[in-house]
Parts: structure tokens; sequence; C-alpha cells
């Protein structure tokens, strides 16, 4: 963007398209972000897209929108799995792809290394890879010109009616949703707005009064016309974000055309309950959330109760990092106080009468008399690591019930896995199980593969003879009891102790599997005695062990939130 002066060199900033605080912080890209440039009479469009596994959904809709792709990878990590899974989609899409070495200046730089690695791993020439430097400068405008010789110009026909595909939308308060598009065929022009003509998304089949076009550069600014092969922005006017799909082929309401290839709706993965600590703050966490899904359309949520966290939302996410990502943008930027559920996958459950739920919630898994089968979510597994690491991998990945597909020595130090593993399991500490076993130096991706049947059973934890919804689980049938005992020893630990003894249960149907019993706190009532005879001293006793047994009858136990909040931590 300096070089092509499409931001002036006193506005730069070392991480210029990331415009999120967390996005800084983190060093990583949450949100795509497009911009044009011009360079020696030529458009070039740009569209920076996110590494991490959670959002691939936004490099595969980005590569739908482009001609040709810019490979980087750093000289200094090599290959990661996201590279490998990035790549092969860019080929399946049919792009240019002009692989980038990436940080070359650095010391601990291993070009050649990684170069080698690149022609082994996806078959690129030696003299395909340029090594540059973003820091320094080196070699950039080498880029650009390779950039405007190997990739082709956009197809399309500008004699067709409009359409455009939609790659990305945000909301804006003024303009409604503002749809980021690639025209495809024909064009958009602002004549069309003066004279209040109308756009229509195809999937959702949503018609609207067109506001604004313009393009990013990288702020929006306004033009006069969007023509074929350019990309831009279309302010639709609608209030609803979810009527713009990502994927989705924008065109002129009162003119017929066909539906772009590429559209996929968006499905969580990860679901999580949210509740605020204040309960009088719900109303706050509703309206925070709905902003928040106003720039975000991959997150969901839906209202949910429980007697012991009161109100909150089930709230779907792409991954555990979206997760945290989310929760942490509650907290900081709407200030809220926040109890979360472990996170959980969807699970589809066949009853006896052949019908099909789908579950996100244990307290939703019907009684097990009424259950057929229980499906859950399977994904594929790439992990790239150092090839010393391989016995402990495969030995973490097999304590995880995956299921070896293929291992690959690229080189002789690096081996690439394809696991097919439970979606359950890789939620449940599984990077971090990694990153223990191979110090840090795997990185993994993965996709939805399909469901399989599981032995899965519902686990719910009984506190003084009353279930407690959010502390339910699903589990595996053979670690229901390892793990009823882990969590009933965790609770006695924290729920504070009442005038009666209290029991904690974990049970699955109508069967107790485990048990752990909070003592009573003694209250000396002799105390008060300085003498007396011994049966004054019975008939005490006697009165406080009856008042026990009845507060033990009618006795309820409050789980204070704090509690809850070490429990589901």
């Amino acid at each position: 963007m300096e070089i092509t002066k499409t931001i002036d060199k006193r506005h730069l900033l070392e991480q210029t398209l990331d415009s999120m605080e967390l996005e800084r912080e983190k060093g990583i890209t949450i949100k795509l972000k497009a911009v044009r440039m011009r360079y020696n009479g030529y458009q070039l469009n740009l569209i920076d897209t996110p590494g991490h596994v959670d959002f691939s959904y936004e490099v595969s809709r980005s590569l739908a929108a482009c001609e040709g792709a810019i490979l980087v990878v750093d000289a200094t990590q090599g290959i990661q799995a996201q590279t490998v899974s990035n790549v092969y989609k860019a080929m399946n899409a049919r792009l240019a792809i002009i692989p980038v070495l990436n940080k070359v200046d650095m010391v601990n730089a291993e070009v050649e290394k990684v170069k080698g690695d690149m022609v082994k791993t996806f078959g690129f020439k030696p003299r395909e890879i340029l090594s540059v430097s973003a820091k320094t400068g080196a070699n950039v405008e080498l880029l650009l010109h390779e950039v405007i010789k190997r990739v082709p110009a956009p197809f399309g026909n500008p004699n067709l009616p409009a359409r455009a595909l939609v790659f990305d939308n945000y909301y804006d308060e003024h303009l409604g949703v503002v749809a980021l598009v690639k025209v495809v065929d024909g064009a958009f022009d602002t004549q069309d707005i003066l004279v209040k003509r109308k756009v229509r998304l195809l999937a959702t089949n949503a018609v609207s009064q067109t506001e604004e076009i313009g393009i990013l550069v990288p702020k929006r600014e306004k033009c006069q016309r969007l023509e074929c092969g350019e990309v831009g922005y279309i302010a639709t006017g609608l209030k609803d974000i979810h009527k713009v799909k990502v994927g989705d082929t924008l065109a002129w309401a009162d003119e017929t055309v066909g539906q772009l290839p590429g559209y996929k709706e968006v499905k969580p993965f990860v679901f999580v309950s949210i509740y605020p600590v204040e309960n009088d703050k719900f109303p706050l966490l509703r309206d925070s959330l709905e902003k928040l899904s106003l720039s975000d359309s991959a997150l969901t949520y839906e209202p949910e109760n429980s007697q012991a966290l009161g109100f909150g939302f089930r709230c779907g996410f792409l991954g555990l990092l979206h997760a945290d990502i989310i929760q942490e943008r509650l907290e900081r930027e709407y200030r809220l106080a926040l109890v979360s559920t472990t996170p959980t996958v969807e699970y589809k459950v066949v009853l006896n009468s052949g019908e099909e739920l789908s579950i996100k919630a244990a307290s939703e898994l019907p009684d097990t008399t009424r259950i057929k089968e229980v499906l859950e979510p399977w994904i594929l597994v790439t992990i790239v690591a150092p090839a010393t690491y391989t016995g402990g991998i495969i030995t973490l990945c097999q304590n995880r019930r995956a299921v070896l597909r293929k291992m690959e020595y690229p080189t002789e130090i690096r081996v690439v896995f394809e696991f097919e593993l439970p979606l359950s399991e890789l939620i449940n500490n599984f990077f971090d199980g990694l990153k223990t076993v191979s110090s840090g130096f795997a990185s993994v991706d993965y996709e939805f593969l399909d469901y399989k049947a599981a032995k899965v059973v519902r686990l719910d934890i009984i506190v003084h003879g009353t279930p407690v919804a959010p502390l339910a689980r699903i589990v595996f049938k053979s670690e229901a009891y390892t793990y009823g005992e882990k969590l009933l020893t965790k609770l006695k630990n924290v729920i504070p102790r009442q005038q009666f003894a209290v029991a904690l249960q974990a049970a699955i149907g109508g069967k107790i599997i485990a048990r752990e019993d909070i003592p009573a706190i003694r209250k000396n009532v002799l105390a008060k005695m300085s003498g007396g005879h011994r049966e004054r001293k019975d008939k005490l006793l006697d009165i406080q062990k009856k008042g026990k047994e009845r507060m033990k009858r009618i006795g309820r136990v409050d789980i204070p939130q704090a509690a809850f909040r070490q429990v589901l931590s």
C-alpha cells in the first residue's frame, strides 16, 4: 500500500488493515479486509484473509472472488498446517498462485530449507518462489510486477445483466448492511440508485433500496460505477445482516439472473452458553450480542434459562478461538462480567420413532429409552510437525479416538499427518496437548467430515436430590465414571457447607455412578451448658438431630455463581 501510494506514508501503521484492538494485541487477522490499489496503470484488488483455522471459511469465500493468490510462507517457521489446506483450496479454485517467502531479512530465517520444502510439498519451481521482506520492503515491488504478469484479468460479460458475488458484509448505522462484492457480469451504476432501482439477494430473496456504491481504499469511498471484474461495496440499506449471506449473489430486483457458484451456509461448530454474573445485565448482554452479530454473521445466539445461572444465551461459534474472541470483546467493549459453560458440539439423535433431533446442550438429550442412535461430528485434522515428534503426536491422537488416515514425509525432517477425529475431542484441550508433545512446533488445520455413531450418554449432576442443568455433560460412555468422580470432587471443594449433610451424585439415566458427601457444619449445642445432668444434654442433642433431619428433607442448596465459575472454567 505504501509503494502503490494507496495510503499516505504518515497514516501507515504496523498493522494497517488490522483495525480491531484484539487483532493488534494477538498479532492475528480476525476479519478479512479488502483494498483497491493502482500501480503502473493497473487496478489491483487485494483481500487480506485470516490464517487461523477457525476463520478458514473467510479464506474459501475470498478465493471465490479472486483470480490469483499470493501464498506467504514465513521463512523462520516454515510450512504450517493451514498453509497446506489453503494451497489446496486455491488449486481447487484454479487460481494463479504466487509463492512468496517472507521475513528473509531475519537472522534465524532458513531460506533455502523452507524453499526446498515448498518445492517438495507443493511442486513449485524454485524460480517461481519470491524472497521478500515486508519489513524492509526488499523485493516487494518485484512481487507487484509478478502479480500483474501472472494473475489473469477477471472474467465476465459486461453486456449481461448485472450480478455480483458477496464475499463479506458488515453493518453500518447509517447505510444498513454493507456488502463487499466482486462484480462478475454487467455493472452497478449510481444512476440506478437515483431512480430508486432496488437490488435483490438470490439466496434469501431479500429486496431493498440501494443506498450507495463505492470502493475500499481501504476506507469507503463513493464511486460512480462498479464495472465487470471490479471489487467494491454496495450499501443495501437492509437493517438485518442475516439477510445478506456471504457467498450470495446480488443483482437488480427487476432482472432475472442465475446464482453464482460458491454459496455455502456458515454453520457453527462449537456451542457455549454465556450468562451475565449480574442477572440485571441480561438486557445489556442481549443488545451486545445483537451488535456483534451485525458485524459477524457467523455468530449465532438464542436465549436460554437456567435455575442456577438465570437468563443467558446459547451461542454458536466457528471454533474455540472464535468463541474466545467474542467473549473477550463482550467483556472489553461492553464491560460485562460473564460466566460461560464448557464448549460442546452439535450431536444428531435418532429416536426409536425415526425422528432426528439436533442437540446442542446436554440438557436437551432425551431419555436413553427413547434413543436409537447418537451421532457425533467428526473432522479431518491435518497436523504438520518436525519428524522428531512423530511418536508423541500419534500417541496423543490415538488416546483421543483418532483414526490415522495418512502420514507423509515431504522432507526428511517434516511430517504431515491426516487424522479423522471426533470434534468433541478437539475442543477438549487438544491444542494444549499437541503443544506439549511437540514443544509448540506443530500446527493444526481441520475441516468438517461427517457424523458417525457414538456411544455417548448424558451425565447428570445431582445436588441434594436436584439435577443441576448447567453441570450436565454429554460424555463418552466408557469415561463417564471417571469424569463424574472428577467433577464431584471439584464440586465438593467449592460448594459451601450447610447446616445439614449434602449429597453430590453423578447419574446416567436413573443410575447413580458416583457420589461425594459434603459434611454438615457442626454446632456445639452443649456449649451454653456449664453443667447439668446427662439427660438434659441428651435431650438437646436429640432436638438438634431431629432439626438436622428436617432441614435435610426440606433444605435447599444454593450454589453460588463463584462456585459455577470455578467448576465450569
